[in-house]
């Protein structure tokens, strides 16, 4: 990104104060909200519409009074307002109406959460060998597999451990670490307008509140990540590494963080006291699985996220990846090249000109997950919420705002 178009981005978001941008992003949330609760086939997704329109209208008709009135008072208040009423409070619904006997209120991810926290609590894994998964009823081979890091189980231990209740839903506990995350990792950024941006980028925008209100297992490792980047920005280097190894423990996308940062850390001469929780909590929550079967762990976190499990993941946005894969002999094996060829890209850019700021570490993660999501054979749509909130909170992260200095960075 040059200097030009980093400038003409600033000049747009800056229109009105703000409160143009603002505007647009709340008018087209409702509308986006709107098309989901009458065209979904997802009906938590319909339902998540059908609440969180309203919220979103409301949003944009305050912004409609701010405008007319000229005050820009109040706009993060609005953000994290309107974040609560499109995100949390249609998954509080959800997990009250699933507790009371609704089959159609939370996505499959939730289910193989909870899952995972019944095998952890019963078995001391959670994840069940290929041959086990073989031998379910065909149509409950998916929900066999739980592709996720070990870490991920705890939130399912509460229904595990207490039985079916609104509070013990995993969405739940999912946005009390998300949530806590968050406003930490927000009151660490410097003050100025990017922080209503950040907040934006997780708690408003539709991919994000979605996600959270239905299935919900991305966020808490998305804010943790944020929190790492937002706490190796103030020099706080053993906490940003507990953050990170935290989701890392959780989840396979939080690797690539953990690298970058890690680089950084090094580069800023951190490294003993950011490498301990960074990669010492991933590796301490796989002793039990890898010890009980490792085999299953490999099935269950690298196989079938890479196509070739028992059945094939339902994880399918039309990406370029996917589309290789798909549609090119031995497309499969291109898009794992691909997908080197990147990692290799980026492990050279870290070696030769380690990132010596937040905001640097925070646009490569960026750009370089977008890469990794649009090259990877099996894929969401929503996954793109990871690369929006890293290049969105890239230039919050820094006191520097001028057009020179972030051009500087995006160089």
């Amino acid at each position: 990104m040059n200097r030009r178009a980093v400038h003409l981005l600033q000049r747009i978001d800056r229109a009105g104060d703000g409160l143009t941008t603002d505007l647009f992003l709340y008018a087209l949330s409702a509308a986006f909200a709107l098309l989901t609760a009458l065209t979904s086939t997802l009906l938590p997704h319909r339902a998540w519409g059908a609440v969180a329109v309203w919220a979103y209208a409301a949003a944009a008709v305050v912004v409609v009074v701010q405008l007319a009135t000229r005050s820009t008072a109040g706009r993060a208040a609005l953000a994290w307002a309107t974040g609560a009423f499109a995100a949390l409070l249609p998954l509080l619904i959800e997990a009250v109406q699933r507790a009371g006997g609704r089959i159609d209120r939370a996505q499959e991810e939730v289910l193989v959460v909870e899952q995972m926290g019944a095998r952890l609590l019963h078995h001391g894994t959670p994840y069940l060998s290929r041959e086990a998964i073989a031998a379910l009823p065909a149509d409950e081979r998916l929900m066999g597999y739980s592709p996720y890091q070990p870490g991920m189980a705890v939130f399912g231990l509460p229904r595990a451990i207490f039985g079916d209740h609104w509070w013990t839903d995993a969405r739940v506990w999912f946005a009390v670490v998300s949530v806590a995350a968050l406003v930490i990792a927000v009151r660490l950024l410097p003050a100025g307008p990017l922080r209503v941006r950040a907040i934006q980028s997780v708690a408003v925008l539709p991919i994000c509140a979605l996600t959270l209100a239905t299935g919900g297992d991305d966020l808490p490792v998305l804010t943790l990540c944020l929190l790492a980047l937002a706490l190796a920005a103030t020099g706080r280097w053993g906490w940003a590494g507990v953050a990170v190894g935290a989701a890392a423990a959780c989840k396979l996308f939080a690797f690539p963080v953990v690298v970058v940062l890690a680089a950084y850390a090094v580069a800023s001469r951190r490294g003993r006291s950011f490498l301990p929780g960074a990669v010492g909590l991933p590796i301490l929550v796989l002793i039990p699985p890898l010890l009980i079967d490792a085999a299953a762990v490999v099935e269950n976190v690298l196989r079938f996220p890479l196509g070739h499990g028992v059945v094939t993941s339902p994880a399918q946005s039309p990406f370029p990846g996917y589309l290789i894969a798909r549609h090119l002999p031995g497309g499969r094996f291109i898009t794992i090249a691909l997908l080197a060829t990147v990692a290799v890209v980026i492990g050279i850019r870290l070696l030769r000109r380690p990132p010596r700021t937040a905001t640097t570490a925070a646009l490569i993660i960026g750009w370089g997950m977008l890469a990794a999501i649009l090259l990877l054979p099996t894929t969401r749509f929503g996954y793109l919420l990871y690369p929006i909130a890293f290049l969105v909170w890239a230039p919050a992260l820094t006191s520097d705002v001028s057009h020179r200095a972030l051009s500087k960075h995006t160089a």
